[in-house]
């Protein structure tokens, strides 16, 4: 039996993302004896507002930073004594990565280098956790209908995001094998839930039935996906760091797969909106499938707890309270489109770029609703 991991001092690079921030604010709060260090550069798609629930908690930090950079890297984990890394620092939208790859390279594989090399010459790490994809199997086959297990496939990513996923695994694998890094890798399939910038299918989908807006479906939107909520996981990643074992390769998976257009189909149905859809031209490339064997995170004793039902309902919500005019995200109008390319326009709304400005905004707002509430109070 495989002792459980204990960490003292987390570093979550990326952590103002989607799926990092939830990590964070699990950890956070199920861990108060655990420091949390959240390190991002605050890319056009990560936003402080995701973690405006840890804000205020004493173990939890925040440093704006590039992955990039060797001399903060090494700074940050020796000046907060970091033993345990959780990379998920990434550019992840292969749209974008279409019609700029080269970010993709600087990114998710130099970026990853230079946190190898950061992570090496220190020498005090005792758990280095890299979140890479599903995509970096390449398209399943419907026709064969095996999925893709850990230590027998191999790695034939289709896309310029997915190729550079697969080299920062090769890097941390290199690392693993000639520096004795104790690491682990996860490859997830699909994640939606709150907090996902809306580039991505889901939270586009919604935002535009919402406003009366076609959905444009790439190609003839029959490509399948398996979609998990983001509370699943984080519950993933949480099992994995801490019962996984060092030198492991763990598929993170739902349940089951859907097609691009039967999810269209559910958020307007969900929504109470007639369908409408907008076939438009497909990727360079589309994987038509991704199917993989979660078998070795199932015997961690992890298991999938949210439905599609609920969790797409619960999406809905959340989307609905935080849409395009909200001032949650800045201007969209970059994102709602069928091929995004990547990049913040000018900004609408409140966009933080501390801690300091988020706790003081978020205080600034309840005194102010607390101040129309008993103003509306006294006037009657």
């Amino acid at each position: 039996m495989v002792e459980t991991y204990l960490a003292k001092n987390v570093m979550i690079t990326g952590g103002a993302g989607f799926i990092a921030s939830h990590v964070a604010i699990l950890f956070a709060k199920k861990y108060p004896n655990y420091k949390v260090v959240v390190v991002d550069k605050l890319d056009y798609c990560a936003n402080l507002n995701n973690l405006k629930a840890v804000a205020g908690l004493m173990n939890f930090k925040f440093v704006k930073g590039d992955i990039g950079s060797a001399d903060l890297m090494t700074y940050i984990l020796k000046s907060e004594e970091i033993d345990t890394v959780m990379h998920f620092a990434a550019q992840t939208h292969v749209d974008n990565s279409f019609g700029n790859s080269f970010e993709f390279t600087e990114n998710n594989i130099r970026g990853t280098h230079v946190l190898l090399e950061a992570v090496k010459t220190l020498g005090t790490i005792k758990r280095f956790l890299h979140v890479s994809t599903d995509e970096v199997y390449g398209e399943s086959s419907y026709e064969l209908d095996e999925a893709n297990v850990e230590s027998v496939s191999l790695l034939e990513p289709t896309n310029p995001y997915s190729a550079t996923k697969a080299g920062a695994e090769m890097l941390v694998m290199a690392y693993g094998r000639s520096y004795n890094l104790p690491c682990i890798i996860t490859r997830g399939n699909n994640v939606y839930g709150p907090h996902q910038y809306p580039e991505k299918a889901i939270p586009k989908f919604i935002m535009l039935a919402r406003n009366g807006q076609q959905i444009p479906i790439h190609g003839d939107g029959q490509a399948t996906r398996s979609y998990m909520h983001v509370y699943d996981a984080a519950s993933a990643f949480d099992t994995i760091l801490h019962k996984g074992t060092t030198r492991g390769v763990y598929n993170i998976g739902a349940h089951e797969e859907r097609t691009v257009l039967s999810v269209a189909h559910d958020i307007c149905t969900r929504l109470g909106q007639p369908e409408s859809v907008a076939f438009v031209p497909d990727r360079m490339f589309n994987d038509r499938r991704y199917y993989i064997d979660c078998s070795k995170l199932l015997a961690l004793g992890w298991t999938q707890n949210v439905s599609w039902e609920d969790g797409l309902r619960e999406t809905i919500e959340w989307y609905t309270k935080n849409d395009d005019k909200s001032g949650y995200w800045g201007n969209l109008s970059g994102a709602l489109v069928a091929h995004p390319t990547g990049g913040k326009a000018s900004v609408v709304g409140i966009v933080y770029q501390n801690l300091e400005d988020l706790v003081a905004g978020h205080a600034a707002e309840a005194a102010a609703e607390a101040g129309g509430v008993g103003g509306g109070a006294s006037a009657a």
